[in-house]
């Protein structure tokens, strides 16, 4: 870098990446803390306003993923709900004799179930995973004064 980084400036880059652990403790925590220590000093120093925007960003981006991760899983769940009842056989024309209801919950297999969660929850498990590395190495990038740029991280905030 061109520039000089003072301690001041690695130490705040660096609380910052590290305060999206808050979440595991504040609700929002991963936006909100970083987001106040960001705004606080982003015009007093560039290398803070640069790694504040890009922890809030990577935030974001994997809100999103997350998001729609859950929104691909609707319908799986949708499509098993008539298989878990048995609706399939259900004969409208008896409504009231509830014939073609067979309710009986010892011959539900939970397979096709299981297959749709299995694959969104690897797909989170991935992500946390992912989020844990990518922000503790951007804690120990910028504390040391390098730039560190978030693998899958959507410019939101430019």
């Amino acid at each position: 870098m061109a520039e000089t980084l003072s301690k001041h400036e690695k130490n705040l880059a660096a609380i910052i990446h590290a305060s999206t652990f808050s979440k595991y403790f504040i609700p929002f925590g991963n936006f909100l803390l970083p987001l106040i220590l960001w705004t606080a000093n982003k015009k007093d120093h560039s290398f803070v306003d640069k790694n504040g925007k890009r922890a809030l960003n990577f935030q974001i981006s994997l809100l999103l993923y997350s998001i729609v991760l859950g929104i691909f899983t609707v319908p799986f769940m949708i499509g098993i709900i008539p298989e878990i009842f048995h609706l399939a056989d259900f004969n409208f024309a008896n409504f009231n004799e509830f014939n073609g209801i067979n309710l009986d919950f010892h011959s539900f297999h939970p397979g096709r179930l299981l297959w749709p969660l299995g694959i969104v929850g690897a797909a989170h498990l991935g992500l946390f995973l992912v989020n844990i590395v990518y922000t503790i190495l951007a804690t120990i990038r910028t504390s040391e004064g390098l730039d560190f740029q978030y693998p899958i991280s959507i410019p939101f905030i430019r």
